[in-house]
């Protein structure tokens, strides 16, 4: 289940609801693109302007979107355990496959804390849990001692690794070993981390350029280390400028700019700048996608 390309998928919004057939029919393109798993409500998905409903509607349209084809990993993280366990119920309950659940957020919890709440949730719902390291956004860093605690729980299987430092993440898979899978966090560490015994990518980058992302870890896997190098190189520049202002404001322009969704987002998030939507523009027309 937790390996290859797994897209953090946008939330299309026309007119201020949710986009669902726009959001039905970027799942259909990411599978006969071969993603390997869809994660709905990431980050990526601007879920924290998410309300409960809207949530789980998204978690819902992407389950029966995907009938099995591939797995669905639902986004069910919040700042408070209760709040987690909570949203994972409800995500388990709409069939999916696995939660990543982004660690608590403004709180700043310790390290003891952290242990405390992944281990509750994971108590509490019999669902495959992800955890999901970003500390550029969430204030806290899961260090590789904790995750290593965590790895004995028997349904905390896979981490999201999103601090961009390879040292952190060699020491985890040094500490785990086989007991936890590695996902990169961030598109352009994928390839140094699946050197590293990484399983494959939670992408943001896979949005625009599904096909690429997926090549690139199916080459890998293949032990087609030159082939899978060169698709790297190939990918950087989209990696760029899928960050050149807050994800997910890249990733929804260039998927405007290519028909695919409605170029709409949900305050505090807003347009780009003119100077960056023009370097995006380029970028895209570069790689033949517009």
């Amino acid at each position: 289940m937790f390996k290859g390309s797994i897209v953090a998928i946008v939330t299309p919004f026309k007119n201020g609801k949710i986009d669902e057939k726009a959001l039905g029919d970027l799942i259909e393109w990411h599978i006969s693109s071969g993603t390997n798993a869809i994660v709905p409500c990431g980050t990526t998905g601007e879920s924290a302007t998410l309300d409960y409903d809207e949530h789980y509607r998204v978690i819902e349209i992407t389950v029966d979107a995907v009938n099995h084809r591939i797995p669905v990993i639902a986004g069910t993280g919040a700042n408070a355990t209760d709040e987690t366990i909570m949203i994972t119920k409800k995500a388990k309950k709409l069939g999916a496959d696995a939660a990543l659940l982004v660690s608590p957020y403004y709180n700043k919890p310790t390290q003891e804390g952290l242990y405390r709440h992944y281990k509750m949730v994971a108590e509490n719902v019999d669902i495959p849990i992800v955890l999901y390291n970003v500390p550029g956004r969430t204030a806290v860093n899961i260090l590789p001692s904790t995750v290593a605690r965590l790895a004995e729980v028997k349904n905390i299987v896979a981490i999201k690794e999103a601090t961009g430092d390879m040292k952190q993440v060699s020491e985890v898979i040094r500490l785990c070993r086989n007991r936890i899978t590695i996902l990169s966090g961030d598109d352009f560490t994928t390839l140094p981390l699946l050197a590293l015994g990484g399983e494959g990518v939670i992408s943001v980058s896979a949005n625009v350029a599904p096909r690429m992302v997926s090549d690139m870890c199916r080459l890998w896997e293949e032990a087609r280390y030159g082939d899978a190098r060169e698709v790297h190189f190939r990918l950087e520049p989209i990696n760029h400028a899928m960050f050149i202002e807050t994800n997910p404001i890249p990733a929804k322009t260039a998927l405007a700019m290519m028909g695919r969704i409605k170029e709409e987002f949900r305050l505090p998030l807003c347009e780009m700048s003119e100077v960056n939507k023009n370097n995006l523009e380029k970028t895209l027309k570069d790689f033949g996608l517009i």
